[in-house]
């Protein structure tokens, strides 16, 4: 292992070939609860010390199970592990009891770059609590199109100018607390109807449309100083020659666009390369060489981290790629270990996690944030002013997604708990005709009707929408009664469901977004948020009927 006061230079010079390629290569592990001799941790134990990888991606799991699997890795790794995961929206994404902010189009309606500053200084502070050190975010896709499946209510919002300032504001706010960022997914996935999980898309953008569009953030991260950038698994063959291969195995993009254009100097870090997008086209190895060769610096989550580095070392030996090409990436990755302390200590005090990750202070920045989130699109026939002027019953339908299986479950209690009277009843995506016949004699009876549905991005599902036995039942029960439809996930449901009275706009589900919620539905706060994005042909970025507190 390095010397407490090892260089990265000192380091370097101890790496022959193969443990230089394995420096570039980060796999994925599960961030939850596992024995010593548990078979998926043995695996891990082996990529860190028979492999010698330079890093891991880590994933779900409490605050104190990830900071203890991250410190028995670390102390078996030669050298120390710089520790990756994905916090969009804060580490409740990845830590059982983290601090839940909004989505970041939350984050975009409540309008303030000093949202996504705290939602930075609070997601670093609680991801190296328990030994995270670079986050992959914020997101910098400008999300320009509603039938975008995998973006959505990930990006900030579909205007350039208000979503650089944000993505500056974020990054800002990140590495200010000792956190590396990362803006994605370079150079701009939110223009797109495929998911990149299953399938390559392809944007037919020109550089004019990407200068002045998908860039803008981008440029915007940059100036701020962000550490890394991530590329896309997208196509853009007019900026590539024609080149119909993804962004991440593209040098005209990493190259030319990336650090000839922006002058970008960090590290250029891939998309999971065991997306669909990527490996179904060129196998493990492959794809991890054809991204070096374009310009990459971090080869993330291949499918075979072992063929990933092989690929790489056997690539430098034929002469393929220039050793020192190779050396480039590793030099910069090792200086940035040096930079975070890593040499000197490694691993994170395990007593000090709660003090630090999930503490009421962080929540009630995170609660302030989810109230002034909430954004009210529509309230023809006084729909949501009825529910805030008084007291009453009302039939509540509740519907999430696979990814939130317990959507509204929050918001009901808070209802009674602030004097609403909710009949309630639940559908899922398995739902089958009994339950939309009970649901059916729930919202027949004379009362207000309001609808609470989360539907989320998820990845490999290749659609986002209300399932179609949803949205006829919901525009039949318009029909005849004055509807509320509550969503909490994508914005753009309305397009389904023309007909609902009522818009109520809150971004994501679970407990700290459904009681802003509630409290809005309630009269008890008041609605302040504004569309970041547009709901094509209804409302334009901006719009947001604006309410006062009643009570």
């Amino acid at each position: 292992m390095p010397a407490a006061d090892a260089t990265a230079e000192e380091v370097f010079a101890t790496l022959p070939l193969h443990a230089k390629a394995a420096q570039l290569v980060m796999p994925w592990i599960a961030g939850g609860y596992a024995a010593f001799d548990d078979p998926a941790l043995l695996r891990a134990a082996r990529w860190v010390d028979s492999l010698g990888v330079g890093g891991i991606i880590v994933s779900i799991g409490s605050p104190l199970e990830v900071a203890s699997r991250l410190n028995h890795l670390q102390g078996r790794a030669a050298v120390p592990l710089l520790v990756a995961s994905d916090l969009e929206a804060g580490t409740a994404i990845r830590l059982t009891g983290g601090t839940p902010f909004p989505t970041n189009m939350g984050v975009g309606a409540a309008g303030r770059e000093q949202d996504a500053w705290e939602m930075g200084r609070i997601t670093a502070l609680e991801g190296r609590a328990v030994g995270i050190h670079l986050t992959f975010s914020p997101v910098a896709d400008v999300n320009n199109n509603p039938a975008n499946p995998i973006i959505n209510t990930r990006s900030f919002g579909e205007d350039p100018a208000a979503v650089g300032r944000l993505v500056s504001a974020a990054v800002r706010g990140t590495q200010a607390h000792g956190m590396l960022a990362t803006a994605k997914h370079f150079p701009g996935h939110g223009d797109t109807g495929t998911d990149s999980h299953i399938a390559l898309p392809v944007i037919p953008a020109d550089w004019a449309r990407l200068d002045s569009v998908e860039l803008v953030p981008f440029r915007a991260a940059v100036a701020a100083g962000v550490a890394a950038v991530m590329s896309a698994h997208v196509a853009m063959p007019a900026l590539a020659g024609g080149d119909p291969r993804a962004a991440t195995v593209s040098p005209a993009i990493l190259g030319g666009v990336l650090r000839d254009s922006l002058g970008f100097e960090g590290l250029a870090v891939t998309d999971a390369l065991d997306m669909g997008a990527l490996v179904s086209a060129y196998g493990p190895g492959e794809a991890a060489v054809l991204a070096l060769e374009a310009g990459a610096d971090l080869l993330l989550q291949p499918a075979d981290p072992v063929a990933a580095v092989d690929a790489v070392a056997r690539a430098v030996e034929a002469g393929r790629i220039p050793e020192a090409r190779l050396d480039r990436s590793v030099r910069k990755l090792l200086a940035i270990k040096e930079r975070l302390g890593l040499y000197r200590e490694r691993l994170v005090p395990l007593d000090s996690v709660p003090a630090r990750v999930g503490v009421q202070a962080n929540q009630a920045v995170a609660a302030d944030l989810a109230r002034r989130a909430i954004v009210l699109v529509r309230d023809s026939l006084g729909a949501v002013d009825s529910l805030r002027a008084r007291p009453g019953e009302l039939s509540l339908l509740l519907y999430g997604d696979e990814t939130s299986p317990t959507a509204g479950r929050s918001l009901a209690a808070e209802l009674r708990r602030l004097g609403r009277v909710p009949t309630v009843v639940r559908l899922g995506p398995a739902s089958g005709p009994a339950s939309y016949d009970s649901a059916r004699a729930v919202l027949a009876a004379e009362r207000p009707v309001v609808v609470a549905a989360a539907v989320r991005v998820s990845a490999w599902r290749g659609t986002l929408g209300l399932p179609d036995s949803l949205a006829a039942l919901i525009t039949a029960t318009a029909a005849t009664r004055v509807t509320t439809l509550v969503s909490l996930g994508s914005p753009y449901l309305l397009l389904q469901v023309p007909g609902v009275h009522g818009y109520v706009l809150a971004w994501s589900a679970g407990p700290t977004s459904e009681a802003a919620v509630a409290a809005a539905l309630a009269g008890q706060a008041p609605i302040t948020g504004r569309l970041p994005i547009g709901i094509p042909p209804f409302y334009a970025v901006g719009h947001g009927l604006q309410r006062g507190g009643t009570e």
